[in-house]
């Protein structure tokens, strides 16, 4: 198997890739509940796109499921409009539903540890202390739900930076790309 460095234009597209990723990082860091309701409000353009070829492909497409397809691509349509039409209602009724899934989960945490009797201590405890951590957070998040906004949009900051900045590595250390023979292949 041979090996060669990344081209030239691959390792300039990795920096200049990795710097805007940074630099998006950073713009999240700094306004992360807005950051989310920007995200919220993008996911909700393609929600719209997806709906909209739902339809078209129910229309046209001749298939056993075409009302099915036109129906539910109308139903996302319908929710991507609300979506859009209100980013910030929708962002904090996904944060509570995240302090939903973590108060369930702080709760299954918790009978784990109480259920499961063939752990030590300290993996029983544990278990126990993570539920009641998760607990914590969950009600905190819903009797706040900006702060949980800006918990995640920092979360996906933090997330953002580090992918960025492994991009801009692999750009200048010209990561090594692996070519594979013809015959190696079965070709």
């Amino acid at each position: 198997m041979s090996e060669s460095r990344s081209p030239g234009w691959v390792r300039a597209a990795q920096i200049g890739l990795g710097v805007l990723a940074i630099i998006l990082s950073i713009t999240l860091l700094v306004y992360p509940r807005s950051s989310v309701v920007a995200i919220v409000y993008l996911a909700g353009i393609v929600l719209l796109i997806v709906g909209i070829e739902k339809v078209i492909t129910g229309l046209f497409v001749s298939s056993k499921s075409r009302m099915a397809s036109v129906g539910l691509g109308i139903l996302v349509i319908i929710l991507s409009l609300i979506v859009m039409a209100f980013p910030l209602s929708t962002s904090v009724f996904l944060i509570i539903l995240l302090g939903v899934a973590l108060l369930v989960y702080g709760i299954a945490r918790i009978v784990h540890g109480i259920g499961d009797k063939e752990k030590g201590g300290w993996s029983r405890w544990s278990s126990i202390g993570i539920g009641v951590l998760m607990i914590i957070i969950s009600g905190f998040i819903m009797v706040v739900p900006a702060a949980g906004l800006a918990f995640v949009g920092i979360l996906i900051g933090i997330a953002l930076l580090i992918a960025g900045i492994e991009i801009v590595a692999a750009g200048f250390a010209g990561r090594k790309m692996r070519f594979i023979p013809t015959r190696d292949r079965g070709i």
